[in-house]
Order: C-alpha cells, then sequence, then structure tokens
C-alpha cells in the first residue's frame, strides 16, 4: 500500500509560510470584494457606537430619572434604548451579511483556484504531497480560511473600538475612575496576545497530525480487502489508535493552553470592577460622582470584558486561520515538474514506421531509492500489438506511463512517432495516447457522460461501436435505460469486469493512434479476454496497442512482447522465440499453464 508514506510525508512546511506571503494571497482574494470588506466593518463600528451609547442612557435614567422620580423621563430613556437597541440590531445584520458574502467569496475563489492548481499538477507531485492532504487543503483548511475572513472583517475594528471608546468615556466621567481602566485594558492585552503566540504552532502542528490520521483512514478504506486477506485488522486499529490519540493529546494540549484565556480575562476584569466599586464609593461619598455613573463604569467594564473575549476568539480563529491559508498556500506553491509546449508549430513528421521509440530510458521516482525502470530499449511499429509481462513490480505500469508522459525519464529519451515526448503538447500527447489505468474508475453521471470523456463530440454509434469492441454491448443493452443508465460514485453499481469494460470502451471512443491497457481486463474472464483482443485486432486503421498483463495467454499472439524483471527488459520478441531465449517468460508461462494446468 505505497499511498501511506505519500500521505504522510508528501508536503514540507517552510518558507513559502512567512506572514507576508500568506497576508498577499489572502488580500489578492479579498480585493475582490472590496465593498463588502468596507461595508461590513463600517456597520460593525455603527453597532459598537449604538452600544457605546447605551450605559450614557442607563446612567441618565439613575441619577435623572429615579433620582427625581420623572416616570416621563424613564419611559423616554427606555424608548431611546428600544430605538438604539433596534438600530443595532440592523446594522449587525447588515454587517454579517457583508462579512459573510465576502468571507464565502474570498473561500470560493480560493477553493476554485486550489482546485485548478492541483490538475495542472503531474503524477509526481501528486505522488509526493498525497491525496489525503491535498482533500484536507481543499476542505477543512480553506473552511478554516472562510472562518477566519468572517470573524476578522466583523470583530477587527469593532471590538477595539468599544475597548478604546470605553475607557475615553470613562474619562468623561470620572479621571481617577478611569485609571482603573488604563491598567486593566494593557494587562488584558498581554494575557490575550501572549495565548496567542503560544497557541498558533500548535495549531499548525495539529492540523499536520490530521493530515496524518486521514491519510491512514483513506489507506485503509482503499485497501480493506487486502487488510481483511492478511487479518491485519487489529494491527491497522493500533496504528490508527496512536495516530489518532496523538491528534487527541495535541488537541487537548493546545485547548489546555486556549482555555487560560477565559478564567484569566475574568480574574483581572472581576479585580477591574471590584476596584471601580471601590473608587466608586469613595467618590459618591464626596460628591464626584453619581449613582448612575458607577453603574455607567461597570457597564464598560463589562463591555471591555465581552469585547476581549470575543477579540480572543478572534485572535484564535486568525491564528488557525492563517495557519491553514500558510498549508493552503504550499500547495499553490508547488509548481509543476513538467513543462509542455504551446504547439506544434514546425512539426514534420518523421519518415518512420515506429510509433513508440525507447531509447536508453531509465525512470527514478521522486524520494526513490532506486530505479524503477532501467536502460529499457525497443521499438514499436505502427498498428503493432506489444505486449508487457513482468512479475509484480517488474516496472510495467512504469513502463507504459512514460509513453503519455505521465512522468518524465530520468534518463534516455521516449519518442512517439519520431518527437520526443517533451516537444508534444499536452493535449496533442494526451489526445494521440489512450490509456486504461490498473484501476478502473467511472464517474457519477451516465454510461453516455463517461463515455463522452473520450470524445465529446461522438455520436451515438460511436459510442455503440466503441462498447462492441470492449465486449459491453450486450450489459449496457440489457440495462433500462441503455447509454443513460446511471453510474454512481465510482461506478460502484457494476461489477468490475463491466467497469473495466466501460474504461476500455471509453478509451476507444477517443479513437487514439495509440492505446494502451495497463492490465485492464484482470477481472475478465478468458472467452472474453480473448474476443477483446480479436476485436481489438480487427479495428481499422495503424493504432498501436499495448497490453500490459500478467496472462502470458492475453499476450501470446503480441507482435512483440516485452518481459521485464526488476525494472530492466531481459526479454524482446515473439511468444515462440521467448519461450526459447528468455528464462524469466518461460518461467511465467509454465506457471500457468504446465504447473498451473491451462484453464
Amino acid at each position: 500500500m505505497p499511498q501511506r508514506t505519500a500521505d504522510r510525508g508528501g508536503l514540507k512546511n517552510g518558507s513559502l509560510e512567512k506572514g507576508e506571503i500568506i497576508l498577499k494571497g489572502l488580500h489578492a482574494y479579498m480585493r475582490k470584494y472590496r465593498k463588502e470588506c468596507v461595508l461590513a466593518p463600517l456597520f460593525k463600528m455603527l453597532e459598537a457606537l449604538f452600544d457605546l451609547a447605551v450605559p450614557v442612557v442607563m446612567a441618565s435614567v439613575i441619577n435623572v430619572g429615579i433620582k427625581d422620580h420623572k416616570t416621563d423621563y424613564i419611559l423616554r430613556s427606555c424608548g431611546l434604548l428600544a430605538v438604539l437597541a433596534a438600530v443595532s440590531l440592523v446594522c449587525s445584520v447588515i454587517a454579517q451579511y457583508f462579512a459573510a458574502k465576502a468571507a464565502v467569496g474570498c473561500a470560493t475563489e480560493m477553493r476554485h483556484d486550489l482546485f485548478s492548481h492541483i490538475q495542472s499538477l503531474g503524477f509526481s507531485e501528486m505522488d509526493r504531497v498525497g491525496t489525503s492532504t491535498l482533500i484536507t487543503r481543499m476542505t477543512s483548511d480553506v473552511n478554516q480560511v472562510q472562518n477566519g475572513v468572517n470573524l476578522f472583517l466583523r470583530l477587527f475594528l469593532r471590538s477595539p473600538f468599544i475597548i478604546f471608546g470605553a475607557m475615553i468615556l470613562s474619562f468623561t466621567i470620572n479621571a481617577k475612575a478611569a485609571m482603573i481602566f488604563v491598567v486593566t485594558i494593557p494587562a488584558l492585552a498581554v494575557v490575550v496576545f501572549g495565548i496567542m503566540f503560544w497557541t498558533m504552532p500548535l495549531y499548525k502542528k495539529v492540523q499536520n497530525q490530521l493530515d496524518t490520521v486521514l491519510g491512514i483512514t483513506r489507506e485503509n478504506l482503499t485497501g480493506v480487502r487486502v487488510v481483511r486477506a492478511f487479518n491485519k485488522q487489529h494491527s491497522e486499529v493500533k496504528q490508527f489508535g496512536d495516530a489518532n490519540s496523538r491528534l487527541t493529546g495535541m488537541q487537548l494540549h493546545v485547548g489546555r493552553i486556549s482555555a487560560l484565556m477565559n478564567p484569566l480575562t475574568y480574574l483581572i476584569i472581576n479585580f477591574a470592577i471590584i476596584a471601580i466599586l471601590n473608587t466608586g464609593a469613595v467618590q459618591i461619598n464626596v460628591g464626584g460622582l453619581l449613582a448612575g455613573d458607577v453603574i455607567a463604569l461597570i457597564s464598560y467594564m463589562t463591555q471591555i470584558l465581552v469585547e476581549l473575549v470575543k477579540l480572543a476568539n478572534l485572535i484564535v480563529q486568525v491564528s488557525k486561520a492563517l495557519a491553514c491559508a500558510g498549508r493552503v498556500q504550499t500547495v499553490m506553491d508547488l509548481k509543476p515538474g513538467m513543462q509542455f509546449p504551446s504547439d506544434l508549430t514546425g512539426y514534420a513528421p518523421a519518415n518512420t514506421g515506429d510509433a513508440v521509440r525507447f531509447d536508453h530510458v531509465s525512470l527514478k521516482y521522486a524520494d526513490a531509492g532506486d530505479e524503477s525502470l532501467t536502460d529499457i530499449n525497443f521499438c514499436a511499429g505502427r498498428g503493432q500489438t506489444i505486449g508487457v509481462i513482468g512479475g509484480t513490480g517488474s516496472g510495467k505500469s512504469s513502463l507504459v506511463n512514460l509513453i503519455p508522459r505521465f512522468y518524465d525519464v530520468t534518463a534516455g529519451t521516449v519518442s512517439i512517432f519520431g518527437r520526443p515526448v517533451q516537444d508534444w503538447p499536452r493535449m496533442a500527447l494526451r489526445g494521440c495516447v489512450g490509456t486504461v489505468m490498473q484501476k478502473a474508475q467511472l464517474f457519477s453521471g451516465t454510461i453516455r457522460s463517461n463515455l463522452l470523456w473520450g470524445n465529446d463530440k461522438a455520436t451515438d454509434s460511436d459510442l455503440w461501436d466503441a462498447l462492441e469492441t470492449a465486449q459491453a454491448a450486450d450489459f449496457v443493452r440489457a440495462k433500462p435505460k441503455g447509454l443513460d443508465e446511471l453510474v454512481e460514485q465510482g461506478g460502484r453499481n457494476f461489477s468490475g469486469g463491466q467497469k473495466q469494460r466501460l474504461t476500455i470502451a471509453r478509451a476507444l471512443v477517443k479513437k487514439p493512434d495509440i492505446l494502451i491497457l495497463d492490465d485492464s481486463a484482470s477481472a475478465l474472464d478468458f472467452a472474453t479476454d480473448a474476443a477483446l483482443r480479436k476485436a481489438l485486432a480487427a479495428i481499422p486503421g495503424n493504432m498501436t496497442v499495448f497490453i500490459v498483463s500478467q496472462r502470458a495467454s492475453s499476450l501470446q499472439h503480441a507482435d512483440q512482447i516485452l518481459v521485464l524483471d526488476d525494472g530492466r527488459l531481459v526479454g524482446c520478441g515473439r511468444h515462440a522465440e521467448l519461450l526459447k531465449s528468455c528464462g524469466a517468460y518461460r518461467e511465467i508461462y509454465e506457471s500457468q499453464f504446465k504447473k498451473g494446468g491451462e484453464c
């Protein structure tokens, strides 16, 4: 199960996560929503302004209305409070609307750009990064960025405005009592920002460990049959449990640190309120304060507490969002290792019968310890059928993956129709090469929509011709809706053999010059396999066919058979020649026919 290594260690966090790069990237997305990014904090500040007016009105109610028993004054003040609350609510709703619109819009743009960028990456980058890592970046990380932007637009001006506004208004009430605010606010800032800087790197580690857990989960769900076949359930459960425990431990650790925020801030605020009550009592006795003024000061201190708690949550969320934005930026800055020319200008096909030529080709995967292919030489003529056979891990798939340039060679040259694959534009190269992967993959939709991936302009006649050749026409006709039969995710409503035949048909709809069947008939019975090979041979034209198979019977009639062993080409020729000259081929053949019995 090779995916585990890629999923766990594929992407390093390095200099790409510097704060200025991250903020620059976020700013680029937010710039498209300038109006929303301005209006959201503006309406939040209006809301804050009305909130700051409430303690002043309450103080006047106590100092004038209640003290002098003015019922009409109290009623008018209550009406004013109701108006302030209503206007504040409207401002809050409007601010929330614009903040949500900007945050969701930024996340949508980011997710779209990330998906487009991932589509531009080659197989090497995908192998190195890992599927679970990319899924985490596109879902969890982008959602964290969205929440961070939303919270930031709502609170980054409102909370400081109320904090400093409350302190300034407290000076208008009583300068001596206001000095408590001057001492309290810096103390609270030390606690809040200290915890922020403490937790920011820890949240980054939590997200990295989440990648590991997702990688193990994906691997086990994908390879569940292998796990059960070798009775490895207990060891895999233990491995998952260890990784999950580490994630839980990290989350609890950072959670405990973040949990210090509330008790420490409440402790400071409560001491400040005690100080206000003590100072207020003295000032009231000497006539420097009224009872309503003390209530107003306490209300402002309470508002500061609430806003600092919000600010603390904002800082924590923004810290997580910045860490996640950095992880997204790391993927965005991952450059594709392959460069393709834009067109075939000046290209004249060589006067050669070679469809594919391997000239001293070697391949070493990124971070691999040894070469997967070493010094491969062969020529495949136009219209020939080429068989590729060898033991597990001998390099069969690696060899055929070099033809459509899914990977770049590390030495030598692969040429198609006399032109090196590096000189082919991507669309032209992939247009003339049809590939059917080892794992049959269908997509949600219908049989028709899956087949049209090969050629979106194909007619129904073209689709049925491809299905006939792929030996899939009979079971498709048996479906109630025929070509319009629904295909569930991954094609799980079809058998393995049916999925393989549909993927072969999809490649045939393309009418490629070179067709690669990478062990894509392994689920077919011998009769269907033979009928498929016969139908492929009957296709008019000069289509070159590469058949990768573990079955010697599938390759006996090939024009050339390539025998691979540990990444080296140990035999090349027709079936009868290889039985005499190639021990590796003879061993495979005898294991399937003479010793195992022909079946």
